[in-house]
C-alpha cells in the first residue's frame, strides 16, 4: 500500500450531514438526499463529491463499529451561501494528509481501511491527527463499478 503525503491549504465544503456508525451506514440515504440539490450551488470550485467522516476526539483509541460519528456528502466551493435551504458548510482546516488511492465496490472498502489503519500508519513515521477525513470522487467514481476510483485523504502529523 503507496500513500502521497499531501499539505491541504483547507478546504470549505457545502453539503448535508448524518451521524451515523459503521454498523448503521445511513451513507446512501445522505447521498441520495444531497445530489438532487448539487445544481443550485453556486461557487463551485470542482465538479468533485466531498465525502466527509467527522470523529470523535478518541474515535480510534476506543473503536467500536456502533460508535457514531458524523458523515458528509458535500461539494468544495470558494464561499458558502446560506440561502440554500438543508445544507450547511464545513471548513477542514489545513494540514498534512496521507493520500491513497481506493479502486473497487464501497462494499468491499473495509479491508482497505484496515490495512491503512493496521498496517501502514503503525509503520510509518506518521500518526493520526484529529481532522477530519475524507474521500475525493472524481472523473474515475464510477459508484457501484468494480473499477471505481476515489482518492482517500488520511489526516496525518510526525511522530
Amino acid at each position: 500500500m503507496e500513500a502521497k503525503i499531501v499539505t491541504f491549504d483547507g478546504k470549505l465544503i457545502l453539503g448535508k450531514k448524518l451521524e451515523m456508525s459503521l454498523a448503521n451506514n445511513l451513507t446512501p440515504i445522505l447521498w441520495k438526499s444531497f445530489i438532487p440539490q448539487i445544481p443550485s450551488i453556486p461557487n463551485r470550485i470542482t465538479k468533485e463529491l466531498i465525502s466527509v467522516s467527522v470523529y470523535p476526539q478518541d474515535y480510534f483509541q476506543s473503536f467500536h463499529p456502533s460508535r457514531n460519528f458524523e458523515k458528509w456528502a458535500g461539494v468544495e466551493v470558494s464561499l458558502t451561501n446560506d440561502t440554500l435551504i438543508g445544507l450547511e458548510s464545513l471548513r477542514i482546516e489545513n494540514g498534512m494528509y496521507a493520500e491513497f488511492l481506493y479502486q473497487g465496490l464501497p462494499k468491499e472498502a473495509g479491508v482497505f481501511y484496515q490495512n491503512i489503519f493496521r498496517n501502514w500508519l503503525p509503520n510509518s513515521k506518521y500518526q493520526l491527527d484529529a481532522r477530519p477525513h475524507f474521500e475525493v470522487m472524481g472523473e474515475k467514481y464510477k459508484n457501484e463499478d468494480p473499477n471505481s476510483e476515489e482518492l482517500v485523504y488520511i489526516p496525518i502529523t510526525l511522530r
